[in-house]
């Protein structure tokens, strides 16, 4: 049986092999931990499909996998092994590339995709897994110099970034391969290699700054009565819910009713026509120490201010330490940041794709504002938002961000 990468979103379209936490040869049962798995999203403990035995694995730690593509082979108990790919223990293959995952998650056979062939550098008789090459070809290593630790001694990533941690060896490896380019360290600069999560994130920002024209638009909001309804709220909130109120609710709340009156917001871009979500599902950017994720509130017009003051607690907490589901980051159709609690007063994001519009919530600060002719001292936010041009016009976007406010400043103590 054939194990694929399975598809997390609309918008991941490839995972990195973090470890695998079964090796060929060992017996897995139905559910079992079989490999971790990065995306620009999530971390995710990819469970067995079935139980059986481990015959081969065809990604090595540290691949960038397409979703939908084979990752490892497992022989199904009662089933006889195929004809075409005998369970040999410790056979490794070779990772597809230029291919297209088919069926309706990016799963079944890979279909290739037209174009030119992609040259594979050798180093002796041995092939090596893309994630090892370009880790190589970053760095100057020659592949040739490296012992291999994997299977048939394959040469994996592990391998290669102990050698460039070596220092010197990785520096007398690239002065044999000039034309490979080289970023060494030096007394005047520090390489830091990548994290697999912050280059998936890379790769999404890249995504989303060239494939949507995005345009910014900023209003201020009078939080008066927000900030007084939370002064008010939060002891009680506190001693009955367990947890701290903040800001955050409200303006969900606000966020979830204007979506449902300006539904525009809540789409993404289909090619040839414009997909309209029937449900709302608010995506909550969280930083965490391995960096950006965004778990979705699903259904949040459906919850008050209390269920969404524990869902975000939830989310953002296991966000912290790692433990986001599959189900926590799939589905979002508008995501929020609250930028402002980095000490921001405006900011320009980029839209989460495939998404219609982000919005960001700023800090709040006192200041001199005219109202019926005078001036008066009121706590102001701005609300910034960056949306998809293709699919909406400034007037689109104005009366979304408008319906906002009003739902905000019209809070009372």
């Amino acid at each position: 049986m054939r194990i694929e990468l399975p598809q997390v979103g609309e918008s991941v379209t490839e995972g990195v092999i973090g470890k695998w936490l079964k090796q060929v040869g060992d017996r897995v049962d139905k559910y079992d931990p079989l490999v971790e798995v990065v995306t620009d999203k999530v971390n995710m403990e990819m469970p067995s499909p079935e139980s059986g035995v481990l015959t081969a694995i065809l990604a090595d730690e540290g691949a960038t996998v397409p979703m939908g593509a084979v990752i490892a082979e497992i022989q199904v108990e009662g089933e006889p092994p195929t004809q075409a790919e005998p369970p040999a223990v410790g056979r490794t293959g070779e990772l597809l590339k230029n291919v297209a995952p088919v069926g309706p998650t990016g799963s079944g056979t890979p279909v290739p995709i037209a174009g030119p062939p992609v040259a594979q550098p050798q180093s002796g008789h041995k092939r090596h897994s893309p994630a090892v090459l370009r880790l190589a070809q970053e760095h100057g290593v020659d592949l040739a110099t490296v012992t291999g630790s994997g299977i048939n001694g394959r040469v994996t990533r592990k391998d290669v970034q102990a050698l460039i941690d070596a220092g010197p060896v990785a520096h007398a490896s690239a002065a044999q391969t000039p034309a490979a380019p080289v970023a060494a360290s030096s007394a005047d600069e520090e390489r830091v290699p990548l994290t697999p999560v912050r280059r998936m994130i890379a790769d999404h920002m890249i995504r989303s700054a060239s494939e949507i024209p995005q345009a910014w638009t900023l209003v201020e909001a009078n939080v008066h009565g927000l900030v007084a309804r939370r002064a008010t709220a939060k002891a009680d909130f506190e001693a009955r819910e367990g947890i701290n109120i903040t800001y955050l609710p409200f303006v969900i709340k606000a966020v979830a009713e204007s979506l449902k009156e300006n539904p525009l917001l809540n789409s993404s871009w289909g090619g040839n026509a414009v997909i309209l979500k029937k449900r709302i599902n608010i995506g909550i950017a969280a930083d965490t120490p391995d960096g950006l994720v965004v778990p979705v509130i699903h259904d949040a017009d459906s919850l008050s201010i209390a269920g969404l003051a524990h869902k975000i607690h939830d989310l953002t907490t296991r966000a912290r330490q790692g433990e986001l589901r599959l189900e926590d980051v799939q589905g979002g159709t508008f995501t929020l940041n609250n930028t402002g609690a980095l000490g921001s007063i405006a900011s320009q994001p980029l839209v989460n794709h495939p998404q219609a519009a982000i919005l960001t919530t700023e800090a709040i600060v006192k200041r001199p504002i005219v109202i019926n002719d005078a001036i008066a001292i009121r706590p102001m936010m701005n609300l910034c938002m960056t949306f998809d041009h293709r699919i909406m016009d400034g007037a689109e976007a104005s009366a979304f961000i408008n319906t906002v406010r009003r739902h905000i400043e019209a809070i009372t103590p």
